[in-house]
């Protein structure tokens, strides 16, 4: 659990970062980092976040792949929660 508050922290951070960073020019957060810190566990957070300060949400990408990771995880969380794969 502490795990996913800290990566969930960290993208929400990120997230922010690259917008600010969108704003004002130049330096930008890779998408292949965004993406890669919500497969690490930090999807809810940076959906959130991108939702909240509307950053990405023109890009289809984003707006369907982040969801579609989300799904992801939650499916293999009760995998490995309820089934008994032994």
């Amino acid at each position: 659990m502490p795990y996913l508050l800290i990566i969930n922290f960290i993208s929400v951070i990120v997230c922010i970062f690259d917008k600010h960073r969108a704003k004002k020019g130049g330096y930008r957060v890779p998408e292949s980092t965004l993406f890669t810190l919500c497969l690490m566990g930090g999807s809810v957070g940076m959906y959130f976040m991108m939702r909240l300060v509307r950053h990405k949400t023109r890009h289809k990408r984003f707006m369907i792949g982040i969801p579609l990771i989300i799904i992801l995880q939650i499916a293999v969380l009760l995998v490995v929660k309820y089934v008994d794969l032994w």
